[in-house]
């Protein structure tokens, strides 16, 4: 599916069944409830495998998204990325622990991120994975926040990001 070294990750902990997660995560343009750097999140085609949506960031970005795997109540993958360009790669999971859950989102930058492990390790470290675990991390929080208060997440809700807010 892809070639891809490294990943970053986020996980968050709900206490409450994962239908709750799934609810808010499948719901036609979901970014928009919950992503604190998420302008607008229009779809293409929704739901279930081979959806797709654009997301138009605060900074001016445009990334379009391609689910490749949809799993009802479980999650599913994309793909990310400027429209004729290369294309991250994005698994989003829930795991059920009963009277809990949790959803653990898998980035898999194409950044610095095939190829020669020697040569791109040191730039994919040191710059692309904080960045992307910044922005995560945001978008974590701001699913928590809404899951819990039923709020929709404001702009730059937890912090600026320079490639995703301005």
């Amino acid at each position: 599916m892809h070639n891809f070294h490294w990943s970053v990750r986020s996980r968050l902990d709900v206490q409450d069944t994962p239908l709750k997660i799934w609810e808010v995560i499948s719901t036609k343009s979901n970014l928009e409830l919950f992503h604190p750097f998420c302008d607008k999140n229009p779809v293409s085609k929704w739901p279930g495998q081979n959806s797709s949506d654009t997301i138009y960031y605060y900074s001016g970005l445009v990334l379009q998204r391609k689910l490749v795997h949809w799993d009802d109540n479980v999650g599913y993958d994309l793909f990310i990325g400027k429209k004729d360009s290369p294309q991250s790669f994005v698994s989003w999971r829930i795991e059920d622990f009963g009277d809990s859950s949790s959803l653990i989102v898998s980035i898999y930058p194409y950044m610095y991120n095939s190829g020669s492990k020697l040569i791109n390790c040191i730039p994919f470290y040191f710059f692309i994975r904080p960045m992307i675990q910044k922005y995560i991390n945001s978008v974590m929080a701001g699913l928590e926040y809404y899951i819990e208060t039923g709020k929709v997440v404001s702009k730059n809700q937890f912090g600026t990001h320079s490639f995703f807010s301005n």
